[in-house]
């Protein structure tokens, strides 16, 4: 029952989303794409027009996506890469060969990774099983008669990711973060929080209701049950959604980390039994549990006082079935991508069933894939020069922290003491996932798909209920080495690159710096950005939630903050909705203070190895911003633009790409940017933040 649909708890992870213009011998283009740019657009009146103007008239969103540019053809070409690879393995089957502790053979883990694939692919015996696999849960929620049987079934099925209401994990204690510590989160919902209270999106909420009829008379529903049912089920989780934190408040993290005693628990939320759940998940002896969401178990406990067994058995069932329509037949895998994808998010047509494979395998057992693509696809010359750039980048950032002139030196002695205890990884894990007591059984010893994956599920949740109150690994990557992104981890006080993102057009050892730092320099310096944004600046350089700042200066921050958050706010994307400057706050500052982080890098770099003439035409710094410009090229269908900015941290792609530059003083200098240009902001309106 696992799905991506539901979200365990919080996501502390901040994460994301080229010399001169000749072709080399393979027609690949190294530098900048100048046939891309309109150069009859002056970049002073519409950067992202002029860097990307041709890009935009000629391209067309595939029929398959949702949204194209930088990004989406660097993971198609990523996931074309490791289809190959993956195609290879199977064909040669040349595996490892591994043993257990007793002297058996196992698979090794890049075996299991095929198997799983392989079972993902196998649709002739999904379609042949139809809702089989689901049955016996079914089964388990109608066998329900009282609510002490509704809370034993929330605790029977933990561990094969959950059933609603909520769920317990382990991560790092935001206050002691070497230690883990256990957090309980509200149950996953069929949709965001925001749909279920925005009158804006009615419509989308409506639509939601008639999916869930369609599906449940899939599994059995007459027409006029189903639609009585669905509407049933819409409004008791819209009874869930209102007491929920707003997506504003959750990112300030200091609002989710709420412990607790159990008894103290159990008088927010009387209508639970926290002691017998805990017990039953094999939890006994807690001290303290972080709750995340106090006002939600507060309300949430009244619902489940008042609402009948029999409407809660209905939602737990629908729960139940959404979370699996994905791992069963193709017609409600295609059913499942209709409403989420096309309806949602406007796509036209479903992507090639492998690419959908290869998304689920990354996500399930995605390390034991990238062993197969590091060997393959990442030369050790991408990582020395990376690490080179990351020096220079960090350098970038600490002239830029001593030249503040808004903070003191109280709090910049702190600042730079966290930056040098930044953490950074490059590529992929020194020490891999060990996935030796996970099952995956391949298609030929009866291994299904649905198996497979609540195998998967319940190896995820042992592992990680085994590290509560153990000491923190910090050498865990949260991203498999085949993930075209990057993240900074505050409470490990981390900033990760994997391999797949050290790709044109973010990154290419074989390019100009200046094109090089426009890119993944920027990215990086965005990362390094994020450990001092308005949440990571929460955290000290140990990774623990400790307010480190004078109170003088944490007010300067906020007020440069809500002069950022403005900027975005004012802009009207489609139709009447604007960008929601606080949503996204976190990223625009990761995006301007990478841009200028990498700026300064580059001028480090240009220092010590002297400059190079004009390249195309173009000055380094100019090349520098126009890469930047490059990276961020985007083009969205509407109702995915409209999606992205109800859900998503990030401000759209076409956004990102010239709204931090116009409060970059290196920008308007480069491209001699003037009063009266459209892309020039007066200096008392820009925003300095570092």
């Amino acid at each position: 029952m696992n799905s991506t649909k539901k979200t365990l708890l919080i996501c502390a992870i901040a994460s994301l989303g080229m010399v001169a213009c000749k072709k080399d011998k393979t027609n690949e283009s190294i530098g900048l794409a100048l046939e891309n740019m309109d150069k009859e657009v002056r970049p002073n009146d519409d950067f992202f027009r002029h860097v990307n103007g041709k890009w935009l008239d000629k391209t067309e969103i595939p029929d398959d996506q949702t949204s194209w540019g930088g990004f989406n053809q660097l993971r198609k070409k990523t996931d074309a890469d490791v289809l190959t690879i993956l195609n290879k393995a199977i064909e040669e089957r040349d595996f490892p060969k591994i043993k257990d502790a007793q002297g058996n053979e196992i698979d090794s883990d890049q075996e299991k990774a095929v198997n799983y694939y392989e079972s993902i692919m196998d649709t002739v015996t999904r379609n042949k099983q139809g809702i089989d696999p689901v049955k016996p849960y079914l089964a388990k929620i109608a066998e329900v008669k009282t609510k002490d049987d509704i809370e034993n079934l929330i605790t029977n099925m933990a561990p094969y990711g959950g059933i609603g209401f909520y769920g317990f994990g382990v991560f790092n204690d935001l206050k002691n973060s070497s230690v883990n510590a256990g957090y309980l989160g509200g149950g996953g919902l069929g949709l965001s929080r925001d749909y279920y209270v925005d009158e804006k999106v009615k419509d989308k909420l409506e639509k939601y209701q008639e999916f869930i009829g369609k599906m449940l008379q899939k599994f059995g529903d007459d027409e006029a049950t189903a639609k009585k049912n669905a509407a049933k089920i819409v409004a008791f989780e819209k009874s869930l959604a209102e007491p929920m934190m707003t997506k504003e408040e959750r990112r300030d993290i200091r609002k989710i980390y709420n412990p607790m005693t159990v008894a103290e628990l159990q008088k927010l939320s009387p209508a639970i039994d926290w002691g017998a759940h805990l017990k039953g998940i094999g939890v006994e002896n807690l001290d303290k549990i972080i709750v995340t969401d106090p006002g939600y178990f507060k309300a949430m406990s009244e619902t489940f006082k008042n609402t009948s067994v029999e409407d809660i058995k209905l939602a737990l069932r629908w729960g139940a079935i959404n979370n699996s329509l994905g791992l069963l037949t193709t017609d409600l895998e295609k059913a499942n991508w209709e409403f989420y994808s096309k309806t949602m998010r406007g796509a036209k047509k479903q992507r090639p069933r492998d690419e959908r494979a290869l998304g689920n395998l990354n996500g399930a057992v995605g390390e034991a894939l990238g062993k197969l693509y590091v060997d393959a696809k990442f030369p050790p010359e991408a990582k020395k020069k990376a690490r080179e750039m990351i020096d220079n980048v960090m350098l970038g950032f600490e002239k830029r922290i001593a030249q503040l002139p808004w903070m003191s030196e109280e709090t910049k002695k702190k600042a730079l003491e966290k930056l040098h205890k930044l953490t950074v990884k490059i590529a992929y894990p020194d020490k891999w996932k060990d996935y030796s007591e996970l099952e995956v059984k391949g298609i030929k010893n009866g291994g299904t798909y649905f198996e497979n994956a609540l195998n998967v599920a319940k190896w995820n949740y042992i592992k990680n209920m085994d590290k509560l109150g153990k000491e923190v690994d910090r050498s865990e990557w949260a991203m498999s080495p085949q993930t075209v992104n990057a993240y900074f981890n505050p409470v490990n006080n981390e900033i990760v690159f994997p391999a797949a993102i050290l790709q044109p057009p973010f990154y290419d050892y074989r390019a100009d710096e200046a094109v090089n730092y426009g890119g993944i320099g920027a990215v990086i310096g965005h990362e390094i950005s994020h450990s001092f944004d308005d949440s990571g600046a929460r955290f000290d350089g140990d990774g623990n939630l400790n307010n480190w700042w004078t109170k003088e200066d944490s007010e300067k921050f906020a007020l440069a903050g809500e002069k950022l958050v403005d900027q975005y706010s004012s802009i009207i994307a489609i139709d009447s909705m604007h960008l929601n400057g606080k949503f996204t706050l976190g990223e625009n500052i990761g995006d301007l203070g990478g841009v200028q982080a990498a700026y300064e890098g580059l001028q480090i770099f240009l220092q010590k190895n002297g400059r190079p003439g004009k390249i195309d035409g173009y000055t380094p710094e100019q090349r520098f911003f126009l890469s930047w410009g490059t990276i961020w090229r985007t083009k969205m269908r509407d109702e995915a633009l409209k999606n992205l900015i109800m859900t998503n941290t990030h401000a759209p792609g076409m956004y990102r790409a010239y709204m931090p530059l116009k409060n970059v003083a290196a920008f308007y200098e480069a491209f001699d940017v003037k009063e009266g240009d459209k892309m020039y902001l007066k200096p008392e309106d820009r925003v300095a933040i570092w």
